[in-house]
């Protein structure tokens, strides 16, 4: 798997040019593709009727017959339009193929259409055979929708965010530095800018509460279906809806920095990548090509030598190079790619790498970060003790809440939480600083403060305290001033009730399940026991994680990582599926190949599994697809004929029928392989 810099720094351009001149016009492009194959879908359907009603073929297989002056003139004309509008794509696709060297779905189609199209024509005026108009129209109709449907699914995810974009409020409340406020555009709005939100407001910008408490809906962004709520000191993302309470915000984000820009920015990235599967379905249709090709040639030279007139072996060849072209492969990928797509945006997922999704499949093992995904994430502060000389318990905890104040860290939460329980004086730390997969430190009355993990501990040398760990499910941070130990705090963090769920759905598919947590090993141990996991490490930082994943992968493990996204960027990286967890701007994790919008360990499970069916899926539609001309072409061919078998164009175009219509029953029962 790789993450380049190229890929980086396309991604930063991209970014850039998005809601600039260049962007909007890729955009619009893009739009104008999309209704363009709608529009030449729609009238080549409506032009494709009465060519179906007067096509011989048609009455003979309904029993009926409508016959007029001139009517073969009437289909040729028809046909004429379907053939030049509603075939223009593919034959320019054709040429764009052939120019390159690397003939694929395009060039299947346009064969297909193209001798359809001037053999049926040369019988109309003269020559003696079989009129092929129908499956002509037919077979142009099919793939017109085939391609509408592909790139309405790749454009589905980030158009709904668009439109989420659109509907930002178009001026913000900001405050000026008298205290009154001005009604100014989103866009003059810069960070540090202090904005004013009434309940029932839209919230114009990403930033955090400086006043005043409320309910925020975030659904649209997040998936939260519950409004969350929101205090000082909290974040808010802009787009989500302020419900009862009015709020001053310190706006943080704005423009191409904002959450729903990022996301945004990824769902586009994805789009511009097709999987391995829909490259194979490229591939299968490169090599029908070459089939057809030879096929039809093949047939012509065949029954010539076998003294039938040319008249008849044309026949045989044109039905041959027609049947050759299945309806059903022109589907088979895209169905799959619109409903899975559709499906894994109601469920919270974003996916940025759609083969890394579809490997999902051949995941031997897993490894889940501890904190906020197995567990709860919520710390609450259970014990907390100095030990420096003259100073209490609660001078500990003031100290540690005033660094920790700076920290997102879910730890860092409770022991805020706690001081502002005790109502505590906190201090105003100057150069906060996180330590990578340590702690954070920062100056403080004149001292360097440090909290550390045991491990960051460990690797000062410094002795733990005696006492300092109690019970197999807390937590514990020791807090230095000036690198000496003044005391410790410790936590507990409950294991989330669908944690145990998704490790018996995982382990029932053969998946092993790992941990890897900075936490002490009696903390994952405790958590590893009562999951039933297959093994965990205790005490590691980042690049430890980029470390175990590259051992197992030397052991021929394919792995997947779930981590946050920021400090796990390296194993995330490093991982042949990387799944970054949980909301706010974690989600935008450059490094992740898939994002969960929520921390749900059965989101990871079914992620991994819809995965699987889904790749599933595609396989089936496109051997089913291509299976049809395992049996199509050669009876088609002939191949039977001395056995009084051989296949009619109308019984070809019942098969391929048939074939489109399992490839689409099949693709909507992919639906029913994700649990809500």
């Amino acid at each position: 798997m790789e993450h380049s810099d190229h890929k980086h720094k396309e991604h930063e351009s991209h970014q850039k040019g998005k809601h600039g001149m260049k962007g909007h016009d890729h955009s619009m492009h893009h739009m104008h593709m999309i209704q363009d194959f709608k529009k030449r879908f729609w009238i080549s359907l409506v032009i494709t009727l009465p060519i179906v009603v007067l096509a011989p073929m048609i009455q003979g297989l309904l029993s009926y017959e409508f016959r007029f002056e001139g009517d073969r003139y009437l289909q040729f004309a028809l046909s004429s339009v379907v053939f030049f509008y509603g075939g223009w794509p593919f034959l320019k696709g054709m040429v764009e193929e052939l120019k390159k060297k690397k003939p694929g779905m395009m060039t299947l189609i346009a064969l297909a259409i193209s001798v359809a199209y001037f053999y049926s024509s040369a019988v109309v005026f003269g020559l003696s055979g079989k009129i092929f108009f129908w499956e002509l129209v037919s077979l142009i109709d099919i793939m017109l929708l085939g391609h509408w449907i592909e790139m309405k699914s790749v454009m589905g995810a980030s158009n709904a965010l668009q439109e989420l974009a659109k509907m930002m409020p178009s001026e913000a409340r900001r405050i000026k530095e008298n205290g009154e406020s001005e009604d100014v555009p989103i866009a003059e709005l810069k960070s540090g800018d202090t904005i004013l939100v009434r309940p029932g407001e839209k919230i114009p910008a990403d930033g955090e509460i400086l006043e005043g408490s409320s309910h925020v809906n975030e659904s649209m962004l997040t998936g939260e279906s519950k409004p969350v709520a929101k205090q000082k000191d909290d974040e808010v993302i802009g787009g989500s809806v302020n419900d009862n309470g009015a709020l001053k915000i310190k706006v943080k984000h704005t423009g191409e920095e904002s959450y729903l820009s990022k996301v945004i920015g990824l769902v586009t990235e994805a789009q511009k990548t097709k999987s391995n599967t829909q490259n194979l379905a490229d591939k299968a249709a490169g090599w029908l090509f070459y089939i057809a090709l030879a096929a039809g040639i093949i047939t012509l030279v065949v029954w010539l030598s076998l003294g039938k007139d040319f008249n008849y072996a044309l026949e045989r060849m044109v039905t041959v190079m027609i049947i050759s072209c299945p309806h059903a492969l022109g589907l088979a990928v895209p169905l799959v790619v619109a409903i899975s797509t559709s499906v894994s945006a109601k469920h919270g997922l974003l996916i940025r790498n759609r083969t890394a999704f579809e490997n999902s499949r051949n995941l031997t093992t897993i490894i889940f970060d501890k904190t906020g995904t197995l567990t709860k994430g919520e710390f609450g502060v259970t014990r907390f003790k100095s030990v420096a000389e003259g100073m209490e318990d609660k001078d500990l905890l003031a100290i540690a809440a005033a660094l920790e104040n700076s920290s997102e860290h879910p730890i860092a939460a409770g022991i805020v939480r706690k001081s502002k329980e005790l109502e505590l004086k906190l201090g105003k730390p100057e150069n906060f600083q996180n330590i990578t997969g340590m702690g954070i430190k920062a100056n403080l009355d004149g001292k360097e403060i440090s909290i550390l993990s045991p491990g960051g501990l460990k690797q000062k040398e410094i002795e733990q305290p005696e006492g300092a760990f109690k019970t197999e499910d807390e937590t514990v941070v020791f807090v230095l001033s000036d690198e000496k130990l003044i005391g410790y705090i410790a936590l507990a963090d409950e294991i989330r009730d669908e944690s145990q769920e998704a490790i018996n759905t995982l382990k029932k598919h053969g998946i092993k399940i790992l941990m890897a947590t900075g936490d002490n090993e009696i903390v994952a141990k405790a958590v590893s026991e009562t999951l039933g996991l297959d093994g965990y490490y205790s005490e590691v930082l980042p690049e430890d994680k980029q470390k175990i994943i590259k051992d197992l992968q030397a052991k021929g493990e394919f792995v997947a990582m779930t981590g946050d996204g920021v400090n796990d960027a390296p194993a995330l990286a490093q991982a042949d599926v990387g799944i970054a967890v949980g909301s706010g701007t974690d989600v935008a994790a450059e490094t992740a190949d898939i994002i969960l919008v929520n921390s749900n360990p059965i989101d990871i499970a079914n992620l991994i599994l819809f995965g699987t069916a889904t790749y599933k899926k595609m396989m089936q539609n496109i051997w089913w697809a291509a299976g049809y001309n395992i049996v199509a072409v050669p009876l088609a061919a002939g191949v039977l004929a001395g056995a009084g078998i051989i296949l009619s164009p109308a019984i070809g175009a019942a098969l391929m029928s048939l074939s489109t219509v399992i490839v689409a029953f099949n693709a909507q029962l992919l639906k029913r392989q994700i649990k809500s």
